[in-house]
């Protein structure tokens, strides 16, 4: 039975960071007929507005806690001090949407420049240069990423990622779904740090529903 595993995700969600390497980990071992599917779930709309004092607060200590909740997982907390920071991962969401758009097999590399970015290099991702920039770094070209990003077809396609997070019920991010044509959504638990356990749980939800469908 083939099958599709939904993984929802926004690259400004620090969790989904976190889930990264166990996230490839899981990709890797997989069966060669379960297709991935990434949609972009939108933490925060789009917005000018500088974030409050208390939220950046907030934030920090995320980061914290997932630095003690699965180890290994890096933040540059320059980011706090060295960018203006906005409550807005929308544009970082449509940049994956674009380079979805222009070339499927770069993105998740568009992800992962988004998320080295913002984690690593204390850049800010909800402004579109820097997501043209690390676009042209994946391997676009400057002008056709620039106007794909800002187009129409990019606005859609994001609304329809929406709108399936919506519907399958993703509460957070990341969140994993196992799909069929013939089955609903099965939610997958996330766990951080065993990617054993989650591809083991993918695997036997695929039989179930195979026998229960047989």
């Amino acid at each position: 039975m083939n099958t599709t595993l939904l993984h929802f995700h926004d690259p400004m969600c620090s969790w989904c960071w976190a889930f990264k390497p166990t996230w490839l980990t899981i990709q890797s071992g997989l069966d060669s007929d379960i297709e991935v599917q990434h949609i972009t779930g939108g933490l925060a709309p789009d917005s000018d507005t500088p974030m409050p004092e208390s939220m950046k607060t907030m934030l920090q200590g995320t980061w914290q806690r997932i630095e003690q909740t699965v180890p290994g997982t890096r933040f540059n907390y320059a980011f706090w001090t060295d960018t203006s920071p906005r409550r807005s991962t929308y544009p970082a969401c449509r940049a994956v949407v674009a380079a979805r758009l222009l070339d499927p097999g770069r993105e998740q590399d568009m992800i992962t420049g988004i998320q080295h970015a913002y984690y690593l290099n204390a850049r800010n991702p909800s402004n579109n240069d820097v997501l043209i920039d690390v676009a042209t770094q994946v391997g676009f070209d400057r002008d056709e990423y620039a106007a794909r990003l800002t187009s129409d077809e990019v606005q859609t396609t994001f609304e329809q990622d929406l709108s399936l997070a919506a519907r399958t019920g993703a509460q957070g991010f990341p969140s994993l779904f196992l799909t069929s044509a013939i089955t609903g959504p099965v939610p997958i638990p996330v766990d951080y740090n065993n990617a054993h356990a989650v591809i083991s749980r993918i695997h036997e939800t695929r039989e179930a529903l195979a026998k229960h469908n047989s």
